[in-house]
């Protein structure tokens, strides 16, 4: 038996957009509304088991119905461009799924969905429509359920004719009625002022239908009777609107509708651009498209021996000539990864190792040595992490000189998945067997035993030594082996210092500071349940909920898939209108702070150190910025006081030494004036003006004296908007103003800035006709959505043509600097030791000694890091632990 699903694509992203928290993935593409309408796609599929399947879309803003009401669905305030930008992505997705698709210029998704459920109720063919719009129930018969979401877009409430007799003691087509009575602010339908649903519904049981009520308006009384006789012709106009046209012209479209299924491949390859991680595990997608379906190219034949079968003087001499090295560990945290083993690839023989012969000095003793030779040059994936594995295991890994994850990344910086599987199936070189195939996933993880393990070490080896000649020219091609080997590679060697190294924690601090904290959160819940005049659990959004909306009565901000919000977006709206909800906030806050960095540092710290070792990413962020993990160090809150109250936890782990910091002001405008050339922000900067003061005075036109506390704020959080490419969306957000009073805000910064206007239009322009945008230091970002013809991928990619060369180069500043500074304390023989980058801050223990010559050294370096139009700034600061090193 067939079975026709229909969804009205509009309607349901729509409420995806709202219901699903704000969600980007590393290229800084907004995907909650498209993974909100993924996970009730799947749950359609899985349940409806559909043989049809279609989602329609509005083709325009115009209709028929514009033709006769010029007022339809005015005043409904423009889609937010991080809603607007996931339009195409939807579509795109849906290709990958298999899902038919259309939309037609003059009319609604509704009609399209009404048309063909009418053919289908024609045919008796099972359908169910999915929408969040109530007017779909004019369509409910015997063969058509309307299913409407309810909470988000993961359930839904399903309605066939008697079940909206049941309900609102009318058939499907009274709906038409009620809505031509009650109107329909979200259509801009005007409906009798006055009459709500209560209204219509007594009015549509007494007489069947708007025609009927008009009839009989001399049985109606008082203000009832003169709204309705002053309000007739809105009244049928309305009901003319609501009515959705069933004869749309499909050309046979029914035709397209059949679903096959998707496949596998396909949709892997979407899911990982979108980073949906989890959607992969759960379809048990390959994890690359197409994996293990490459046909093998002829790749070199080679013989793999095991170390242990080889004399030292054999072994030596095949470690000369190798042209790659693998090292296997699992886990992602390379402080704590299972070491396996590794190989090596020299001509025409891999020699590996196993863990245990790793161990066994007297088998390893001539790879250890080359492994800790820096004159013996190292090609190798993901090296960075293998040489903090070996660390933990007494083996230095030196002389590094390239890594296939390093050089793929920088080749393109938003590609998700840059597994060795993954980097050689794009090369179009043969598939290697899978690490889940070998070893197996969670507690059914086991490492084989002998010729298995070896020829898996071997097969990735060989893999690297094949990849790294063709990364390698395409690194030269687009001029950024000098990046590479000058920037990212070095910068891996500091960074591993720095996690080995690590940085001391006072344990004794945290748990005093966790002891204050669990009172203040005992205090604000006492406070909470006063205000409430009731116990509840303050940590459920149910619970919350209904103390908030429906005890206290505070209106309904947003609503997600199981009831109310109360995320902090939604509090924060809500916080002029209760005390409660300001309480609730704080709690908030000291209960992160609590659970996330206090018990969360606390379980950090290694007995064997008495440190915590975070584990840096350089392949990550697509800007070029580092990640920290491990725990991460970067996130600790500092606007609270109780968070900047952590980093007193943090000290020298020599005695008599200092923590010194240094972190760089205001460098991502101070890249955008030199880049953008604008003379007020370079004058602003030469002169050392405090620049959110200056463009507070230019933007508002006022002088220096007049700028008050609330001007600099909005003009702070222009300054930073601008470089983050922000909307009249996020900005109104951002100071709770409206999105027009945003939107001629930035116009007036661009217009008094016209330097940064030139050169936004510059740069756009530059991508269109290159496909990529660069920083200052030759890191690539390829655009390939700046020339489509759809407006949405083509806004998104402009914005981010725009802001990329602005972060890639501050992120870029701060990379040369450490890599400088490291370079500065060996010449000099400093004991001086780099701990922690932290955004635009870097961390060090001093000894006493040198505490006076890297106050004078640090910032020199820093400042000189990169020649630019305007001053760099760094502002030096320094204590017997990080907090008072700010």
């Amino acid at each position: 038996m067939d079975k026709w699903v229909l969804i009205d694509g509009n309607s349901i992203i729509y409420r995806a957009f709202f219901a699903m928290p704000p969600l980007t993935n590393s290229a800084g593409l907004h995907t909650n509304a498209v993974y909100g309408f993924t996970t009730m796609l799947l749950k359609l599929l899985e349940e409806e088991k559909p043989t049809h399947m279609l989602v329609a879309f509005d083709a325009g803003k115009v209709t028929f119905r514009h033709e006769g009401y010029t007022e339809y669905k005015g005043g409904r305030q423009k889609t937010p461009p991080e809603l607007s930008e996931q339009f195409p992505v939807l579509k795109e997705l849906l290709k990958s799924f298999g899902i038919a698709q259309y939309e037609l210029a003059g009319y609604e998704a509704d009609d399209i969905i009404g048309t063909l459920s009418r053919l289908a109720d024609e045919s008796g063919v099972e359908t169910v429509v999915v929408s969040g719009d109530k007017d779909m129930l004019q369509l409910a018969s015997d063969h058509v359920t309307i299913a409407l979401t309810r909470k988000g877009v993961s359930e839904v409430d399903r309605y066939d004719p008697a079940e909206i007799n049941e309900r609102y003691g009318l058939t499907p087509l009274q709906i038409i009625d009620l809505k031509g009575l009650m109107g329909d602010t979200s259509d801009n339908i005007p409906g009798i002022p006055g009459v709500g649903e209560k209204t219509a519904l007594k009015l549509l049981h007494d007489y069947g239908s708007v025609e009927g009520v008009l009839a009989n308006t001399a049985e109606l009384k008082g203000k009832m009777k003169e709204k309705v006789e002053m309000h007739q012709d809105d009244a049928v106009m309305s009901k003319k609107l609501a009515t959705i046209f069933r004869e749309v012209p499909l050309e046979n479209k029914t035709d397209e509708l059949l679903y096959n299924g998707y496949d596998a491949n396909s949709l892997s390859d979407m899911f990982r651009k979108l980073e949906f991680k989890s959607l992969i595990e759960r379809l048990a997608l390959p994890e690359a498209g197409g994996a293990g379906e490459v046909a093998a190219l002829a790749v070199p034949t080679y013989k793999v021996v095991s170390a242990g079968s080889l004399d030292a003087g054999a072994l030596t001499e095949l470690l000369t000539q190798s042209e790659s090295l693998y090292i296997e560990a699992i886990g992602e945290n390379p402080h704590i990864a299972r070491l396996v083993g590794l190989a090596v690839a020299g001509g025409d023989r891999i020699v590996t190792l196993t863990y245990d012969e790793l161990m066994d000095k007297a088998v390893s003793a001539p790879v250890r040595a080359w492994l800790e030779d820096e004159q013996a040059p190292k090609r190798g994936y993901d090296l960075h992490k293998a040489e903090l594995a070996l660390s933990w295991l007494g083996i230095e890994l030196r002389g590094v000189v390239f890594d296939a994850l390093l050089a793929a990344y920088l080749l393109d910086p938003t590609e998700s998945s840059q597994t060795l599987a993954s980097l050689i199936q794009r090369q179009g070189l043969a598939s290697i067997q899978t690490d889940e195939a070998v070893y197996g996933k969670g507690a059914k993880l086991q490492v084989p035993a002998g010729e298995v393990l070896a020829n898996h070490l071997a097969a990735k080896a060989d893999a690297v030594r094949r990849l790294v000649p063709l990364l390698s020219a395409e690194l030269a091609q687009g001029h950024m082996t000098k990046l590479n080997e000058e920037l990212e590679q070095p910068l891996a060697v500091v960074l591993a210092g720095m996690e080995k190294q690590g940085i001391k924690v006072n344990p004794a601090v945290l748990e005093d500071l966790g002891t204050e904290l669990e009172k203040g959160i005992s205090q604000y819940m006492s406070d909470i349940y006063t205000y409430a005049g009731m116990e509840f659990n303050i940590n459920s959004p149910k619970q919350l909920g209904d103390v908030l909306f429906e005890k206290l009565g505070l209106p309904v901000i947003k609503k997600t898939k199981t009831g109310y919000s109360t995320d902090a977006e939604v509090l924060e709206k809500l916080e002029p209108y209760h005390e409660i909800v300001k309480l609730i906030l704080h709690y908030r806050q000291l209960a992160k702070l609590q659970s996330t960095y206090v018990e969360g540092l606390l379980k950090e710290i290694r007995r064997d150190t008495g440190k915590v070792h975070t584990y840096y990413r350089q392949t990550i962020a697509a800007t070029g910025r580092l990640s920290s993990q491990f725990p991460n160090l970067q996130n600790i809150p500092i606007r609270l006081e109780e968070g900047r109250r952590i980093r007193k936890a943090f000290v020298p782990s020599e005695p008599g030494w200092t923590i010194l910091a240094a972190d760089y002001s205001q460098i991502e405008l101070r890249v955008l004036a030199h880049i953008s050339g604008d003379e007020k922000m370079k004058e602003a900067f030469i002169a050392d003006t405090d620049i959110h003061t200056k463009t507070a005075m230019d933007v508002f036109g006022v002088a220096a004296e007049e700028v008050d506390a609330n001007m600099r704020r909005q003009a702070k959080a222009v300054n930073f908007g601008i470089v983050y490419g922000i909307s009249d969306f996020g900005l109104s957000n951002n100071l709770s103003i409206s999105r027009k009073d945003a939107a001629r805000f930035i116009e007036q910064y661009f217009t008094a800035f016209q330097g940064v206007r030139a050169y936004m239009d510059t740069i756009v322009a530059q991508a269109r006709k290159d496909g990529y945008v660069t920083t200052l230091l030759e890191r690539r970002r390829y655009l390939p959505d700046i020339k489509a013809s759809n407006f949405n991928l083509r806004s998104f990619a402009e914005r981010t043509a725009m802001n990329t060369p602005i972060q890639g180069t501050a992120a870029d500043i701060i990379k040369l600097a450490m890599v400088k500074m490291d370079r500065a304390l060996r010449e000099r023989g400093l004991r001086s030791r780099m701990l922690l980058q932290v955004h635009d801050e870097l961390v060090f223990e001093v000894p006493a000694d040198e505490l006076e010559l890297m106050k004078t050294l640090l910032p020199e370096v820093m400042e000189s890091a990169l020649a630019l139009d305007v001053p760099l700034k760094a502002d030096v600061s320094y204590g017997d632990n990080w907090y008072e090193a700010k």
